[in-house]
């Protein structure tokens, strides 16, 4: 099985927090990836070795400065202020139909899929856990690395 219910999710909070409730059709089309399938997709797209964005070493593109040629952004004022859309670096380097399959990567053995256009509309919730997770689409280079001081990288990633 390559998803976990979403109702034994432990971090489902995220998506149901009376603050910001992800609505029905949209929370149908978030899914948590199993233990396994979430390892396979981190070794696959992030990391061999690394299980989480602290244990990155220098075998691991992410630390490759040209990867990251884009200047980064400050991503906690949007989240924090009232407005619900993108910050506009990310939603101008972003650019993908809504039906593109994204993986919201928190570590080794946490990633949730979903759809891009989903992520857009609840970007928020997806960053109530902010250590270091990345934003990468299926068969896309472009990746997005969140940082918990607030700030975000844009940047490629190398395609398999």
């Amino acid at each position: 099985m390559n998803y976990l219910a979403l109702d034994s999710y432990p971090r489902k909070w995220i998506f149901t927090h009376a603050s910001m409730p992800v609505p029905a059709d949209d929370l149908s089309k978030i899914k948590p990836l199993s233990l396994a399938r979430s390892a396979q997709l981190w070794r696959d797209m992030v990391s061999r070795q690394s299980p989480d964005a602290d244990h990155f070493d220098s075998d691991d593109w992410m630390l490759n400065p040209k990867m990251w040629a884009l200047p980064s952004f400050s991503w906690q004022e949007a989240w924090d202020a009232d407005e619900v859309d993108l910050p506009a670096p990310f939603a101008e380097f972003i650019d993908w139909d809504d039906n593109v399959t994204v993986y919201f990567c928190y570590e080794k053995y946490n990633i949730v899929e979903t759809q891009w256009g989903v992520l857009k509309r609840h970007w928020k919730n997806f960053l109530f856990f902010d250590n270091g997770p990345f934003l990468i689409g299926r068969r896309k280079s472009e990746v997005v690395w969140f940082q918990s001081d607030g700030t975000a990288q844009l940047g490629h990633r190398p395609l398999a």
